[in-house]
């Protein structure tokens, strides 16, 4: 007996469609390795079609009160509440996350981050007016962009998508958004629910590939493109952007340092950097996956740490006791596996270092430990359930090591030093510093990177900025 795929189509102008010429790619359960969906494959007809959905509605929906957009906002927020186990059941298909975690750790931070958007709506306003020149009066006025062109990665694809499309449209732009061609389903559900609050063309999904997404980044309407993706993809959208000078933000890799100090309590320093190392895979630009150890602890740091990656579990989505599922794809799978395969002949794997199981991606909690760091694990994003120790010295090594990525993200520092942890946060060169913990974020404050992690920030006032433009308007007093 043969079950009928799930067919998801894009979402345009208040309309679920298939793609102009009918291409689809095939949607994988990687927890399974079964074709569940297929998908729209996009091409320029269907992005032309969006474009100009979300151009007609940009005007009206620019000239909405923030009253109004807010009201819009906490809909959503409310609705995506409501229908928080379909988001959930989508979203595990899609990733083979476990049930549970996304239950608790994505669907609260999701709908606190619409209504905090929601909010911010409301203070999208210029400074007060004045006179800088003899008769004239100055007023600054701080507009939406116009139309943004999103694409959302595969790792986190609600999340992310609710960190693209929640400040665009709380400061008055219309939206295309692209999921990721491995992860569309809980994308195109959150269009369902988003397209029966918001206005026709105001938020709209094309599915597809990269193609589809470089098609949508050339078009001539967005006046804004934003990403989450990988270094390649971002300097790829940076460049195609700049053809028609357009705003670009990015979020991009990472390889954030976890530099933990002689003074640590060592196991609860253990217990919080597994979990923030090992978390959705590894597959998190921010994880804790780069361990640098002072030298008199570290034997004792690592041993810890192997045994609880050891004790650490991943599985099915439906295993109430696994911390992580599969990573999200076979190209994964074997980029992670090959960065353990070529390990260089002083690293030692501590525990893991395997695929877990034949059926699905699942790859096992793995430590490695004797690292130099020129090493290629060192330098380059596994993206992984893949935790690297390496030993220092002093403050100095380790600070040197910590900043020597081409990657800025996100850091933390493990120490009860107080003078220690306020200079190491000043010089470590990450657009977030955490002291004595990894990877909490909250709405309010903002998170993005520098060097080859991207420019821009997601979450708080300053993502919400990165929406508008500031316009200056100058009148004569003379009438």
């Amino acid at each position: 007996m043969t079950t009928e795929l799930r067919r998801l189509r894009n979402y345009i102008n208040g309309e679920f469609k298939d793609a102009a010429d009918g291409r689809t790619i095939d949607i994988v359960n990687p927890a399974t390795g079964e074709v569940y969906a297929t998908s729209p494959l996009s091409g320029q007809a269907d992005v032309d079609a969006a474009m100009d959905a979300a151009a007609a509605a940009f005007p009206a929906w620019r000239d909405t009160t923030p009253a109004e957009r807010q009201k819009v906002l906490l809909k959503i927020a409310d609705a995506f509440e409501e229908r928080a186990e379909d988001l959930i059941a989508a979203e595990s298909e899609n990733t083979g996350k476990p049930l549970g975690l996304t239950r608790t750790e994505e669907i609260p931070p999701m709908v606190d981050q619409i209504r905090f958007f929601a909010g911010a709506a409301r203070m999208l306003e210029g400074r007060s007016a004045g006179e800088y020149m003899e008769g004239m009066t100055s007023i600054v006025r701080r507009e939406p962009v116009g139309v943004c062109a999103q694409v959302a990665p595969w790792n986190y694809p609600m999340m992310m998508a609710v960190w693209k499309f929640a400040p665009a449209l709380a400061a008055g732009n219309t939206v295309v958004l692209k999921p990721s061609d491995t992860t569309p389903a809980s994308t195109v559900l959150m269009a369902e629910i988003i397209g029966a609050i918001a206005p026709k063309g105001v938020f709209n999904v094309v599915c597809g590939d990269r193609d589809t997404g470089r098609a949508m980044v050339e078009h001539p309407v967005p006046a804004m493109a934003s990403i989450t993706g990988s270094v390649r993809a971002g300097i790829q959208v940076a460049a195609s952007a700049a053809k028609d000078v357009k705003r670009v933000h990015l979020e991009l890799g990472g390889k954030a340092p976890v530099v933990v100090f002689e003074d640590t309590d060592i196991a609860k320093a253990v217990e919080d950097i597994s979990v923030a190392g090992f978390f959705n895979a590894g597959q998190d630009c921010t994880a804790a996956t780069r361990v640098l150890v002072h030298e008199s602890i570290h034997d004792e740091f690592v041993s810890a740490l192997a045994k609880a990656a050891a004790e650490t579990k991943t599985g099915a989505p439906d295993d109430e006791d696994v911390l992580y599922g599969p990573l999200n794809n076979a190209n994964q799978l074997d980029q992670v596996t090959g960065f353990i395969d070529r390990l260089p002949a002083h690293a030692k794997v501590e525990s893991g270092g395997q695929r877990v199981g034949d059926k699905g991606y699942f790859y096992a909690p793995t430590v490695v430990s004797g690292l130099k760091q020129d090493d290629e694990i060192i330098q380059n994003e596994v993206f992984g359930p893949v935790i690297t120790v390496q030993s220092f010295s002093d403050e100095s090594q380790a600070l040197e090591w910590a900043n020597g990525v081409e990657y800025a993200l996100a850091s933390s520092v493990w120490t009860k030093d107080h003078s220690r942890a306020m200079r190491m946060s000043k010089a470590l060169d990450f657009g977030c510093v955490w002291i004595n913990t990894h990877i909490p974020l909250v709405a309010e404050m903002p998170h993005g990177g520098f060097k080859k992690s991207g420019y821009g920030k997601d979450l708080s006032a300053y993502g919400f900025d990165d929406y508008t433009r500031i316009k200056h308007v100058m009148t004569s007093l003379d009438g």
